[in-house]
């Protein structure tokens, strides 16, 4: 027989509904809290890649920023990038704009990948690509003069080239169309994702610069990269929107090296916006920012320095006033603030100091450089002790140069044997030759020359099998 069914009596209710919604309640609330929970970790995971932005001034040497011993010039907000953060005292590109641009983007020796001026070959990866892979929003605005139209190569029309090396957008000068279609300062002619456009009464620095910070205000809840290659301060040396002569749209392209400290002073304002911007959007906390240069100053500008002296540019030439570039990391609440580097950088070290900062592991990409991003934190890095440079840039009256050289803060070693006491001769006029060279010295060139082949060794090995 089955059991009778009786109803719950009024008072059985009384009694325990209350308690029965009072449990479910707390288990409703108790999966909310969770869920919450699970939502933030999510969002923090999904955002901890910090955010980077590379700023490379074009043809401006260490000594025009005022950190660096200039009384030329006026940097305010370079200097105080540098007084907050780390700057670096011995960086080095490679002589010339193109030449860099490859080893920076690839983080190799230019013996490995380097083709022709003007030029970077399709078949290589860069830093966007490798940042790209790993979520990150990439953007380069700047510089292009990549894609080979000075050889009239290939491709050279590929508007879709920036994208296919790691870049999500872009705004730049120099993709497909030479100078002669527009220049890159008043009234620049400049090509947007895949767009052409000739810009009437506006300053080609400014589009760049409005272009990133609409980008950073779109990309601001993820993590973006931000590759700019400045077009400042380049020749041809004319006005500025801060400069008098503006004013006069007929004087706007009057060229004249007296407009090279507006120029310099304008690159520093440009920098101090974006980290403006950073701190607006409260991601300087979460924002590696990094200014250099990609080689030495035009060797038309002369510079009066701290010391007395005169420093002449050096763009093109192996010497140190070529390649000594200045490089400032700046990391709000996490770099050493005022912190100054002695130790040698390359600009091939900049890749893999970039995916490192990002928490990217190299895997199987090769690169001749080492990450230096301890040196922001840690006050017992030690950098390299040497660099080592190849450079054939195929350009001017540099075309035939296919120069192996290695050098220290103290000498310089070439591969056809010159030695030069570079801490003494910087502009390398006087070559020591073997029978005047103490024997202290003598062990420093014979030290010099196995590095160097050990370097050439290993950068041609690594060319045979990229």
């Amino acid at each position: 027989m089955h059991e009778k069914l009786t109803c719950p009596t009024f008072d059985w209710y009384i009694e325990n509904v209350p308690k029965i919604m009072i449990k479910n309640l707390f288990i409703l609330l108790v999966s909310a809290s969770c869920l919450f929970s699970c939502t933030q970790a999510k969002e923090k995971t999904s955002v901890k890649k910090p955010n980077i932005v590379l700023i490379m001034a074009d043809d401006m040497g260490y000594e025009c920023v005022s950190a660096y011993g200039s009384q030329e010039y006026n940097t305010p907000r370079l200097d105080k990038m540098a007084a907050e953060g780390v700057k670096f005292n011995h960086a080095y590109s490679q002589p010339l704009c193109t030449p860099t641009r490859v080893k920076i983007m690839t983080g190799k020796s230019n013996v490995c990948n380097y083709e022709y001026f003007g030029y970077l070959n399709p078949n290589q990866k860069t830093f966007g690509n490798l940042l790209q892979d790993a979520g990150y929003k990439t953007l380069i605005a700047g510089k292009w003069q990549l894609n080979g139209i000075y050889h009239d190569l290939r491709g050279n029309q590929d508007k879709s080239r920036p994208q296919h090396f790691g870049f999500d957008e872009y705004c730049l000068w120099q993709l497909t169309r030479n100078k002669q279609f527009g220049e890159r300062f008043a009234d620049p002619f400049i090509e947007q994702n895949g767009k052409e456009i000739r810009l009437n009464g506006d300053y080609g620095p400014d589009v760049f610069r409005n272009y990133i910070m609409n980008f950073i205000e779109r990309n601001q809840d993820s993590s973006f990269f931000v590759y700019y290659p400045m077009v400042l301060v380049h020749d041809p040396f004319v006005p500025t929107p801060d400069s008098k002569a503006w004013q006069d749209s007929s004087r706007r392209y009057e060229k004249d090296t007296a407009y090279f400290a507006d120029m310099v002073a304008y690159t520093d304002k440009i920098v101090g916006q974006l980290i403006d911007k950073l701190d607006e959007l409260s991601l300087l906390e979460n924002t590696l920012v990094i200014f250099t240069g990609d080689n030495g100053t035009h060797p038309s500008i002369y510079t009066t320095m701290a010391d007395g002296g005169v420093f002449r540019g050096g763009k093109g030439n192996t010497i140190d006033a070529g390649n000594h570039v200045p490089f400032i990391a700046y990391w709000k609440g996490k770099a050493i603030g005022g912190k100054e580097i002695d130790d040698m950088i390359d600009f091939s070290d900049v890749l893999p100091t970039l995916l490192d900062a990002g928490n990217v592991p190299l895997q199987n990409f090769v690169t001749d450089g080492k990450s230096f991003l301890p040196a922001l934190t840690d006050t017992s890095f030690q950098g390299n002790t040497y660099v080592y440079q190849h450079y054939n840039p195929r350009w001017g009256r540099w075309k035939e140069d296919s120069l192996h050289y290695i050098f220290n803060q103290e000498y310089k070693l070439y591969l056809n044997g010159q030695f030069y006491h570079t801490s003494q001769d910087s502009r390398e006029n006087n070559p020591l030759t073997d029978q005047k060279l103490s024997g202290d010295e003598k062990a420093k060139k014979v030290a010099l020359s196995k590095a160097l082949q050990k370097n050439i060794e290993i950068v041609t090995n690594k060319k045979t099998t990229l």
